[in-house]
């Protein structure tokens, strides 16, 4: 896909900003016909999104990354998801060959050891899959919240990825971790009992810890590395509408 006129992002930034979730992922799903996708990891903030998508039955795809190395409580939101609304989450799987490379060259937790390592294993499970799941597409959607790091609180709901040359929306961005949480409440919406457990962000479990009072947000992830570092790749490097 070519990249949008910054004007253009603008443009659709103020439309659907004024919209509801479920309103502004329809007009998406009109404007771009079977080009709008969802990524989920079975998040509280992803949660919400599904359950918008499904219970209006709105034509996005939703689609999630296994990395093979997720919680189990994650399988089980998975589970419950797809029966509660009746849906098949498609997944992405990490390329064999390149995991029987990586773990037999580096071990099986050699992430603990360095960044470089640590960003090869999520490149591997998390990046080159999500990339696959991407191509074709015109729109990614995503559960990213400005609370989510200091590096978010500028984040615009509306942006171009360059990397996988797709307009990124973030239809919760400006929502509060007690308006996510009310949310789910309010609908029943399954979601990952970890949550209640001090897991706030979870990805892998080697990676994942609950946080304590008064922690980052981020703090729960790769815990031994510093803050700057944080990222596992999926939302880096993309050009930002101002």
């Amino acid at each position: 896909m070519e990249a949008p006129a910054i004007q253009t992002l603008q443009k659709l930034a103020t439309q659907l900003d004024s919209l509801s979730i479920g309103e502004a992922l329809q007009l998406l799903a009109d404007t771009y016909p079977g080009k709008t996708t969802f990524s989920t990891s079975f998040s509280f903030e992803d949660q919400v999104i599904t359950h918008d998508i499904l219970h209006n039955s709105i034509p996005v795809k939703i689609f999630t990354l296994d990395t093979g190395r997720l919680f189990a409580e994650t399988f089980s939101v998975w589970s419950s998801t797809n029966s509660r609304y009746q849906t098949n989450i498609k997944a992405y799987y990490p390329d064999q060959s390149a995991i029987e490379v990586f773990v037999e060259a580096t071990g099986p937790n050699s992430f603990y050891e360095s960044v470089d390592n640590r960003k090869s294993c999520c490149h591997i499970r998390k990046v080159e899959p999500l990339k696959r799941a991407l191509a074709g597409n015109a729109v990614w959607i995503t559960g990213l919240r400005a609370e989510h790091s200091s590096a978010r609180q500028d984040l615009p709901s509306v942006e171009w990825d360059a990397v996988n040359q797709v307009i990124k929306y973030h239809p919760i961005l400006r929502w509060t971790t007690e308006q996510v949480r009310d949310y789910i409440d309010q609908y029943n919406i399954p979601y990952n009992p970890l949550h209640d457990r001090g897991f706030v962000s979870i990805g892998c479990a080697p990676c994942t810890r609950a946080i304590k009072a008064g922690e980052d947000f981020r703090a729960g992830r790769w815990w031994w590395e510093d803050n700057s570092k944080k990222e596992c790749g999926l939302h880096e490097k993309t050009t930002l509408v101002k």
